[in-house]
C-alpha cells in the first residue's frame, strides 16, 4: 500500500553527501567522536538547503574593501533570528548553523524529554525570554525559530517544542532534523500549518515499542555523550 505524500511544508533532503553519512551515522560500529562529527557535518548541509528557502537578502548601505573598492552590503531578512536546540542532543546541532547564520545570533535552550510509560514530551527547561510587551504593531516583525534537534520519532518533542515557541510569540519556524519517522514528521508538521517547515535528512518507515525509529540512527544523545538516556 502506497504511504500518502507528505504536505509540502515537509523537505526531504535529497542531497548526495549527506545521505552517505547518514549512512554512516546508523552503523552501531560509528564512535562517539564519529557520531559528533557526522550529526554536525549533516546539520551543516541540512543548514545550507533550509536557510537557501528560509531567509531573504537585502540590500543595506555601502562599505569598502581592502582595496579601497566601494560595494553594497548584503544582510539577511528577517534580522529577528533565533536558534532553539531541544535539549540534549539538539546541543550537536548548534555550532553548524551558528556557522552559517551571522554573528550574534542568540541561542535559547528547550529541555524536554519522553516520558518511557507514555511517550509523552515532559518539559524540564526552558530559557526563552520575555518578549517585550510593547504595545503591538499593525505588522509585527517577523521573528524566525530555528528549531533542532537530530531525531524527530513519535513527533511528541517537536510538537511540543512549536506550540511553545508558537506561544513565545515567533512568527515562523524552521525545523531541521538528521532523521525522523513518518508518522513524527507528518505530526510535527501539521501542528503549525502555515507557520512550520520541517527539513530532514531522511524519513524511516515505522517506530518499535519503545518509540524508536526502525532502522533508525538510536539514540543520538546518548550516542554523543556516551550516557544512557531516560
Amino acid at each position: 500500500m502506497a504511504t500518502a505524500p507528505f504536505p509540502p511544508s515537509v523537505h526531504i533532503s535529497q542531497h548526495p553527501c549527506l545521505q552517505a553519512k547518514l549512512s554512516q551515522l546508523r552503523s552501531k560500529s560509528t564512535t562517539a567522536r564519529e557520531t559528533k562529527a557526522l550529526v554536525h557535518e549533516i546539520a551543516l548541509i541540512l543548514g545550507c538547503e533550509a536557510l537557501a528557502t528560509g531567509l531573504q537578502t537585502e540590500s543595506r548601505g555601502t562599505d569598502e574593501t581592502p582595496l579601497g573598492y566601494s560595494y553594497t552590503t548584503t544582510t539577511l531578512r528577517p534580522s529577528r533570528i533565533s536558534l532553539v536546540p531541544i535539549l540534549r542532543s539538539g546541543l550537536g546541532m548548534v555550532d553548524a548553523l551558528t556557522t552559517l547564520l551571522p554573528p550574534p545570533t542568540p541561542v535559547h535552550h528547550l529541555g524536554l524529554f519522553r516520558d518511557p510509560s507514555t511517550l509523552q514530551p515532559v518539559e524540564y527547561y526552558n530559557n526563552l525570554p520575555y518578549h517585550d510587551p510593547s504595545p503591538p504593531r499593525s505588522a509585527p516583525d517577523e521573528h524566525l525559530a530555528i528549531l533542532i534537534d537530530p531525531i524527530i520519532a513519535t513527533g511528541g518533542t517537536a510538537a511540543a517544542a512549536i506550540q511553545t515557541l508558537r506561544e513565545w510569540g515567533v512568527t515562523r519556524i524552521l525545523l531541521l532534523a538528521v532523521l525522523g519517522s513518518e508518522e513524527g514528521v507528518r505530526r510535527a508538521a501539521a501542528e503549525w500549518e502555515g507557520g512550520v517547515q520541517v527539513w530532514v535528512g531522511g524519513v524511516d518507515g515505522g517506530l518499535d515499542a519503545r518509540g524508536m525509529i526502525r532502522p533508525g540512527v538510536g539514540d543520538v544523545g546518548d550516542r554523543l555523550f556516551l550516557t544512557r538516556g531516560r
